[in-house]
């Protein structure tokens, strides 16, 4: 049942997506439908703008408020669903907001920590640094003069966040219902992962853990540096860590002129994914430009910087072996191998026909390879192929979504920075040096030492094992012969109850024939009866006494 409160909610967003030209998402429905007499008279269809169905979807998102951007950021990531020109228009939503008073953030604060603000700050900024549908960031300084910055959760949004998503899944369900293009997109599906996405935002002790563990991965790392985080002063709801300074990733002119190697540094960010991907089977997933900064103190050997860490990846490692494996056949235009692979990842069902598979990958890909290398977007090669599986029933792996929207941020943030870039040149090379040392003699002897603490541990108990484990080999071998020969036994009675079937059914069928059998020409008496019908008869009844089953021992 919906309430009037929340009616009142639902006909704004519509009334919002309406103003927008969004008709076709509106009035799709049949529940809807009477409602388009009407639209065709709203002053806005009067002034129509031409605006293109992603802009408008894009621009309807925005007015909707925060809740709805962060909707349409994930959007942007499941171009395996969504039409390509909106989930491009999606990928431009910016996750920027009016901020809330200072006020409230000092109070966050303070209630954080148990205290007034000024025995935990010497100093503390009121105009933010960033705001966002989540939270606003703050500058401070210790009380040792440390630069920080302060990440202050919003007040009040987990009211906001509960209210809109209980809204965004009544749409889902009447999209499910009255919609059927709607139903191969899985709306409740995605409704249910954005609410995973966004509880996980909420909670910056967890934002904190995964800036902790991409720092340490990283740890004098000349690619990428991760600020520190002040454990002592961060909590579910305020988070302090290390000021950074750096230049705007998406700022090409400002890097030329501080004399950045834009060359270097795209590949260096092509390098920074996959040292992630397969070294660390943990990557920042949210590496869209307002998170990505470059140190300006290092301009021939460029380093970049990363922040809010509130979105991360991790994949298994069966996951690394299947993917570097597809990179690789990929690569080498092996399309059979890339079919197999799929089939033993699990990503396509078992039954699927390889050859089938093989082809449509192929046809996927030869278009690709007739350009320039440095024209092919392998973010986009592995998005139609994501495609190309949906027909082969694959499902949507959530691991590999957030890979590939990190990959298509990573993409093109190198071609912003340098269009000639040459992914597939960059990433081949660390690609076959991962295979050889995660799959090569060396990864055999790594293996071998990391389980050797664990071997000499048993080492010990070996022979004990070993002595019970002869003893209950001999116990079952002892079990199966016994079973053996039950089963024999078994068998035999078997086959002496099918001979008393067979026979009696035989000595029945020898009675009736007699007893069928024509009589002489006068049958006055029993004598005179016909010699067939008793002969007959008699070898029935022999056969029927044959059947009987005999007594033993009598």
């Amino acid at each position: 049942m919906i309430g009037p409160r929340r009616l009142l909610r639902l006909t704004r967003i519509q009334l919002v997506m309406l103003r927008h030209g969004v008709d076709d998402v509106v009035l799709a429905a049949p529940i809807f439908r009477p409602l388009r007499f009407l639209v065709l008279f709203m002053p806005w269809r009067w002034v129509r703008r031409k605006a293109p169905r992603g802009v408008r979807v894009r621009r309807a998102l925005e007015d909707l408020g925060p809740i709805f951007v962060k909707l349409g950021q994930i959007l942007s990531t499941r171009q395996d669903l969504l039409p390509t020109d909106v989930a491009r228009e999606l990928a431009r939503l910016q996750d920027r907001v009016p901020p809330f008073p200072h006020e409230d953030a000092r109070r966050i604060v303070e209630r954080t920590y148990g205290c007034p603000i000024s025995e935990v700050f010497s100093h503390f900024e009121d105009t933010p640094i960033a705001s966002a549908s989540i939270a606003q960031v703050h500058g401070a300084r210790l009380l040792d003069g440390t630069e920080v910055v302060v990440k202050v959760v919003r007040p009040g949004i987990p009211a906001v966040i509960r209210r809109d998503l209980d809204l965004l899944y009544t749409a889902a369900r009447l999209a499910e219902r009255y919609v059927p293009d709607a139903r191969r997109l899985h709306p409740v599906e995605v409704i249910s992962e954005f609410e995973k996405n966004l509880y996980d935002e909420l909670d910056l002790m967890r934002e904190a853990a995964n800036a902790s563990q991409l720092r340490r991965n990283f740890e004098g790392s000349d690619l990428l540096y991760v600020p520190a985080v002040y454990w002592r002063y961060t909590g579910r709801n305020v988070m302090v860590m290390e000021r950074m300074y750096g230049l705007p990733i998406s700022d090409v002119e400002t890097l030329r002129a501080h004399g950045i190697d834009l060359k270097k540094l795209a590949e260096r960010g092509t390098e920074i994914f996959f040292t992630q991907v397969f070294r660390d089977s943990f990557f920042h997933a949210d590496m869209h430009p307002g998170n990505i900064f470059v140190d300006p103190t290092r301009p021939t050997e460029p380093r970049y910087i990363a922040i809010d860490f509130g979105i991360m990846g991790s994949l298994a490692p069966t996951d690394h072996h299947y993917l570097a494996g597809n990179f690789m056949a990929f690569f080498n235009r092996d399309y059979r191998r890339v079919a197999e692979l799929h089939v033993e990842s699990g990503w396509v069902p078992p039954g699927t026909r390889v050859e089938e598979f093989e082809a449509a990958i192929r046809t996927v890909c030869e278009p690709a390879f007739a350009r320039p290398l440095h024209e092919i977007s392998f973010a986009q090669l592995l998005l139609r192929l994501f495609q190309t599986g949906r027909r082969f029933n694959m499902e949507v792996q959530p691991q590999l979504v957030l890979l590939q929207k990190t990959l298509l941020n990573i993409e093109g943030l190198g071609r912003t920075l340098y269009p000639e870039l040459d992914l597939w040149t960059t990433a081949k090379p660390f690609l076959e040096r991962w295979m050889r040392e995660e799959l090569g003699p060396a990864a055999a002897l790594r293996n071998i030492r990391k389980q050797l603490p664990e071997w000499s541990e048993k080492l010990p108990e070996l022979p004990a094992r070993i002595d019970r484990g002869l003893d209950d080999l001999s116990s079952v071998r002892a079990e199966l012969s016994r079973h053996c020969r039950e089963m024999e036994h078994l068998r035999r009675e078997v086959d002496r109850g099918n001979r008393r079937v067979y026979a009696a059914i035989a000595g029945g069928a020898l009675i009736i024939a007699g007893l069928l059998a024509p009589p002489g020409e006068t049958p006055t008496d029993l004598s005179e009866v016909s010699a067939v019908t008793w002969g007959l008869g008699g070898v029935g009844v022999v056969a029927l006494l044959a059947a009987l089953p005999r007594r033993r021992g009598g």
